[in-house]
């Protein structure tokens, strides 16, 4: 059985560089030559100096150590891979205007060049059954690609209809929660109303009598939940969909990182993926609702989540407006941000809103 070669980026040699586990590149072949330190002629020291680079010109060197055409032919005992492409589209001069939109890619000159993701075939199996390295898929997924419709994540048909959605969704979804949870607060709120008036139906004449204290302490919440949802908007795109460098390198976790926001960063301009589909958000805010209702009496934790989820459906359908839309001015300039943080360098500018906790914790990205 043949064995299989993985597709590695040149940062996978820079982090084998010592005794215990020492790769070299040569004609862009990666072999991992840990077993042999101890055998080389030469003695380890050389080796170890040039671990995690290419080696072409020291074993083609004369006065460095002279090699016979066996030492060549034994360094394909110790193959492991080969290094990938390691263009980077990304430019620190790049810059955007307010009607930016890319050219399609070459589909077939794509994966010829990269042999990263086919984009005529469904996108997650070919992840799963990844036969490149994390850092690999990393370099890889943050030069984005365009294409003029939704490549397709799973095979079937009736899994596919879950991962897009159009802009509109979100509002037509989350403001009637919203507004329920809103409701449900105020009359929470107003100790002075009979029980009945707090169930799920609430009839509108009954707000007449809430007390105006109920309405201003729903509207302290409303924004602390404001203020919560800006948080977890940068707390999330950082430390969660850009785990990026602590994710480990198996097929299964590189699924799953896909799914949540590789696949925005490798097309980009995907107009059915960037919002979030309501199954997804669903999941995502779970954990985030139950805790705030255990840590809040339930008229303050209402109140809360009714803020958050109305920044939220702020949120997603700027960050669709962001992509796809000529804006006024101060939205322009957080287009021209937001677009930088994909094209530019996205190890900055998290905040999609706002670049607020960007400069609270110091990773904006300047224009």
């Amino acid at each position: 059985m043949s064995k299989r070669i993985r597709i590695y980026s040149p940062g996978d040699l820079k982090e084998h560089v010592g005794a215990s586990s020492c790769w070299v590149s040569y004609q862009g072949k990666v072999y991992d030559i840990t077993g042999f330190l101890a055998d080389h002629p030469g003695g380890e020291d050389i080796l170890l100096r040039y671990a995690g680079q290419p080696i072409e010109n020291v074993m083609s060197d004369k006065n460095e150590h002279q090699h016979s055409e066996a030492a060549y032919d034994m360094l394909e005992e110790f193959l492991i891979g080969r290094v990938g492409n390691e263009e980077n589209t990304c430019s620190q001069d790049w810059v955007v205007d307010e009607d930016f939109h890319p050219e399609d890619t070459d589909l077939r000159a794509d994966f010829a060049k990269n042999e990263f993701l086919d984009l005529n075939k469904p996108l997650l199996p070919q992840v799963w059954y990844a036969n490149f390295s994390k850092n690999y898929y990393l370099q890889q997924i943050h030069q984005p690609r365009h294409l003029s419709y939704s490549a397709r994540l799973f095979g079937p048909a009736y899994l596919e209809v879950f991962t897009k959605c159009v802009w509109y969704a979100v509002p037509l979804v989350w403001i009637p929660i919203a507004t329920y949870l809103a409701l449900r607060s105020i009359l929470q709120f107003s100790t002075t109303l009979p029980s009945v008036f707090v169930n799920p139906i609430l009839p509108v004449q009954l707000f007449s009598q809430v007390p105006i204290t109920s309405y201003t302490k729903f509207a302290i919440c409303f924004l602390i939940g404001n203020i919560i949802w800006t948080i977890l908007e940068y707390g999330m795109h950082r430390f969660l969909f850009h785990l990026d460098e602590n994710l480990p390198d198996k097929g299964a976790f590189l699924t799953l990182h896909f799914l949540l926001h590789g696949v925005h960063h490798y097309l980009p301009m995907d107009r059915m993926r960037l919002v979030m589909p309501p199954v997804l958000f669903t999941a995502l805010q779970f954990p985030f609702t139950q805790l705030a209702y255990k840590l809040f009496p339930i008229p303050v934790a209402n109140g809360i989540i009714a803020g958050a989820f109305a920044f939220y459906v702020i949120y997603d359908t700027m960050h669709y407006a962001l992509h796809h839309t000529n804006l006024p001015a101060y939205l322009t300039e957080q287009k021209r941000y937001h677009l930088a943080h994909h094209y530019k360098n996205y190890e900055l500018a998290f905040g999609v809103t706002s670049k607020f906790w960007d400069h609270v914790f110091g990773t904006v990205l300047p224009l």
